[in-house]
């Protein structure tokens, strides 16, 4: 089979296209012929040399897929060969053929195209763990996301108005604030120009934002502490503001607030297996109904994955980059 290899850390051009060995599934596990991956920042980490793969998973980039089982190993039940599906993956998800444990598995929901599905594990593992399993958002409270037209945000949204919560976003443009409308999100704030501790202060008659979906960790850390309500919860998912910044613990006290941080791809596989059975119990009737779809921005070639590397890293695309297997 062919797969993305990156023989050094580099920049996007590091990432090669290249002949390497079939996977083979192993106890509990099946073989997807993969139809789509999609990109997520920890894969431009990986090209750089900052995040190695979890021991025993695939070197090749790529946390989730989608495609039809091609090949199912001991001790597997409940799936068939040539159920199309999409998992939720440690890596491996750039190639032609990919090994996932069956209880990271998601059938394709009803209706929705084989490529477009591999836009769903990770943006709705990620949103339901953090915002509903830890974070506990509930109808009638605020959610504060930022990064709001990101996969993860547009998921974010999309799901907590479908609990009947209140969302308010952060976007760098207007143009992503739009789209982040047309979902549904209720209070628009352009980072560039606004506070948005003040927006979202205003917007709740100064109550603050009960749950908080974070991507930029230490920048915010302070602004997001002040901006929570009482009661409030942080759920930090991202870094791309720096890993240390200086918390106010007496603010934290003062509000009985509290703050999550996890990663997903770590994690040990009952874990991994637990949100993914959550996700279709809450999620995929949601999917399947037509309430909630995954945004896709584009798709673009597999074996021109540089190329999508760089149309995230420019930061002006709204939703999931997907690659498609050529």
């Amino acid at each position: 089979m062919h797969a993305i290899t990156i023989p050094e850390p580099g920049g996007p051009e590091a990432l090669v296209w290249d002949e390497v060995p079939d996977p083979v599934p192993g106890e509990g596990e099946v073989l997807i012929e993969v139809a789509a991956s999609a990109v997520n920042r920890a894969d431009l980490l990986q090209r750089q040399g900052f995040y190695d793969p979890p021991p025993g998973a695939s070197p090749y980039p790529g946390l989730e897929c989608s495609g039809r089982i091609a090949e199912i190993g001991p001790g597997v039940s409940g799936w068939n060969v040539g159920d199309q599906v999409c998992a939720l993956l440690s890596g491996g998800g750039y190639a032609e053929k990919v090994v996932a444990p069956a209880g990271q598995l998601l059938p394709v929901p009803a209706g929705l195209d084989l490529n477009l599905a591999a836009a769903l594990p990770e943006v709705t593992c990620t949103v339901w763990s953090n915002v509903f399993m830890i974070a506990h958002l509930r109808p009638g409270e605020t959610l504060l996301v930022h990064g709001g037209s990101s996969g993860i945000g547009t998921m974010a949204i999309q799901l907590a108005k479908a609990v009947g919560a209140k969302v308010a976003v952060t976007a760098g443009t207007k143009e992503k604030l739009e789209q982040c409308a047309a979902l549904g999100a209720d209070v628009l704030i352009n980072y560039r120009e606004q506070d948005f501790v003040e927006e979202v202060r205003k917007a709740t008659d100064g109550k603050g934002a009960d749950v908080i979906l974070d991507n930029m960790g230490a920048k915010y850390l302070d602004r997001n502490v002040r901006v929570l309500a009482v009661n409030g919860r942080l759920a930090i998912i991202g870094m791309q503001g720096g890993i240390k910044g200086e918390l106010n613990i007496g603010a934290l006290l003062t509000k009985r607030a509290a703050i999550s941080a996890t990663s997903l791809r770590a994690r040990p596989l009952e874990e991994k297996a637990a949100i993914v059975a959550a996700v279709r119990e809450h999620v995929w009737p949601l999917v399947d109904g037509g309430h909630i779809r995954p945004v896709v921005d584009r798709e673009i070639p597999m074996d021109d994955a540089a190329t999508a590397h760089r149309v995230l890293e420019a930061s002006g695309h709204v939703g999931k980059v997907l690659l498609v297997v050529p």
